[in-house]
């Protein structure tokens, strides 16, 4: 039998990056800050720091509190227009601002632990693969021999 494989095993350059180890990990939401100036730096490190700050339930608390001072005098004003005001720019800008935020952190940290399951699977996906390619070699190794030997048999049996 000669030589030539029919089947040439070519990784994909994906496949083969994970190999050698120079895969990157799964982009987490927690990790993107820009790395542009330090101005750029700087405010997005302020933004984050605010985010958490105010994106907890205790901040949505106090807010709510906060926003309670004014309602006794908006209920004495006899105005709905007053009251619908308090309600709309008072207590529903401060309050929801809060509770919006740790929704979002909320998403934010499901999406995080997808990509890393998703990220799992795929490294799991890819492990099986190149142990499918080394089955199918030595698959390959097999039959090659067992053609050989066939070979050797019909040599004989035509002599």
């Amino acid at each position: 039998m000669t030589d030539q494989a029919i089947y040439d095993y070519v990784p994909h350059q994906r496949t083969k990056a994970k190999l050698e180890g120079g895969a990157a990990k799964p982009v987490r939401v927690s990790e993107q800050l820009p790395t542009g100036t330090t101005a750029a730096r700087f405010n997005a490190w302020l933004a984050v720091k605010v985010t958490k700050g105010v994106g907890t339930m205790w901040c949505a608390y106090a807010f709510a509190l906060i926003a309670l001072i004014s309602l006794p005098q908006a209920i004495r004003s006899h105005n709905a227009v007053t009251l619908v005001s308090w309600v709309s720019q008072t207590f529903l800008q401060l309050v929801l601002l809060s509770v919006i935020i740790v929704g979002q952190n909320v998403l934010a940290a499901a999406a995080d632990k997808r990509s890393e399951a998703t990220y799992k699977d795929a490294d799991a996906v890819l492990h099986e693969a190149v142990k499918i390619q080394e089955h199918l070699h030595a698959q390959d190794q097999v039959l090659e021999n067992l053609v050989e030997k066939l070979t050797r048999v019909e040599a004989r049996s035509a002599s």
